[in-house]
């Protein structure tokens, strides 16, 4: 690595810090490398010419070089953190010290990059290879510090497979009140990586089991089964694995799952990209359970264009794999004639025939086209007759355009 190499050709030590260590140690490549020195921040600055100052006051830089962006972290002690997130004050220090105000012992490895000799002072190896989450030290004190912690906590233990060590499984539960003074913003990114990752099922349920679900979503504790999250495909969009998860804990109850969505989505600080994807893929999953078997050919086919139509399907396989396994195979007997050709007519085609813009345009080609798609039309002119038709009827009040 060249950035450590740099510090170290300068005179200072460096070593490859948290994640990137652990990751590597379990066979992964790393996302990324985090670099800690002795080298305080003003001497980062002189080695290296692109110098970032994002956290100087922390001891954090970030330096580019080569094409690569690198934080290199100053070795320090962190004091009381007032805010439950930052210390109010750093102490620069050693490696020692710096490992020991980390958050788990999996994340408190150094590395030195040009041996590969692991640098352990909190344990971290043992508990890597016995599959154990466990915090640094005193569990209580290190969730006071970042109560996202305890967030942290079930994810890192979901994505390894790996087990929340009894203190600190303890300590999540003594201060599972205290997430709610979290900002929501930082709750709802620890959520999305939870529910993104293949462990989601996992970190659902032990979000339940510590009593951190209901603050999470602003409502009432459950205890439900994931079933649907389960059931899920393999690559399932954060929106529709919301999706599942809601369904989980509120399907059969009669409430209005648009509402409990945008609760979700102020509990979880959801984009507006997501929330839609979340209230149209209930919508659609709503309309094939109930009511599929009613709509007609045009209404199928119309459901089956819709963007969210294959997120919907994807909630309802994870529920009733045989139910969504007949809609496939119909819709794909509909596509053969095609999901959404080509109108036989446009706007333009009816002001020819001289009829004017009104409240009646759109609807008149909303329901030739709904006769095209239903395969009563087959040709243009059949779309023309029918319009005439529909036109006749509507001057002499007889009500054929459909609402």
């Amino acid at each position: 690595m060249k950035v450590a190499g740099e510090l170290v050709k300068a005179g200072h030590i460096a070593y490859f810090a948290g994640g990137c260590v652990r990751d590597r140690l379990m066979g992964n490549e790393p996302v990324d490398y985090d670099i800690a020195t002795d080298a305080r921040p003003e001497e980062v600055g002189t080695i290296f010419r692109k110098v970032q100052r994002v956290g100087e006051s922390f001891g954090v830089m970030l330096v580019r070089l080569m094409g690569h962006t690198i934080e290199v972290a100053t070795f320090r002690s962190d004091g009381v953190y007032s805010d439950g997130r930052h210390p109010d004050e750093v102490t620069f220090s050693d490696a020692e010290h710096d490992a020991l105000r980390r958050d788990f012992t999996i994340n408190g490895l150094f590395e030195e990059p040009r041996t590969g000799e692991i640098i352990d002072h909190v344990g971290g190896q043992a508990d890597l290879e016995t599959g154990i989450i466990r915090a640094i030290g005193d569990p209580q004190a290190r969730l006071r510090e970042d109560r996202l912690r305890m967030l942290r906590a079930v994810r890192f233990a979901a994505r390894f497979g790996f087990a929340i060590d009894e203190q600190t499984i303890d300590a999540i539960r003594k201060n599972a009140g205290q997430l709610e003074g979290v900002s929501r913003e930082r709750i709802g990114q620890e959520i999305r990586k939870m529910l993104s990752d293949a462990g989601r099922v996992i970190a659902v349920k032990t979000l339940q089991d510590l009593g951190l679900d209901g603050i999470i979503l602003m409502e009432d504790g459950r205890d439900e089964e994931s079933l649907r999250i389960a059931g899920l495909v393999d690559g399932a969009i954060f929106s529709t694995v919301l999706g599942a998860w809601l369904l989980d804990r509120h399907a059969g109850r009669g409430e209005d799952h648009a509402e409990i969505a945008e609760r979700w989505g102020r509990a979880l600080m959801l984009s507006n990209e997501v929330l839609w994807g979340l209230k149209g893929c209930l919508e659609v999953y709503g309309t094939l359970k109930e009511g599929w078997r009613t709509l007609g050919i045009a209404g199928r086919k119309h459901l089956a264009v819709s963007k969210w139509f294959g997120a919907g399907l994807e909630l309802l396989e994870a529920e009733d794999a045989g139910q969504s396994t007949t809609i496939r195979h119909q819709v794909a007997e509909l596509a053969a004639d095609g999901l959404a050709p080509e109108p036989f007519l446009d706007g333009y085609d009816l002001l020819k025939t001289g009829i004017s813009p009104g409240p009646s345009f759109g609807k008149l080609l909303e329901a030739v086209y709904d006769a095209q798609l239903e395969g009563a039309i087959q040709t243009k002119e059949e779309a023309l007759a029918l319009v005439a038709r529909l036109w006749s009827g509507l001057n002499n009040d007889e009500g054929m355009v459909p609402d």
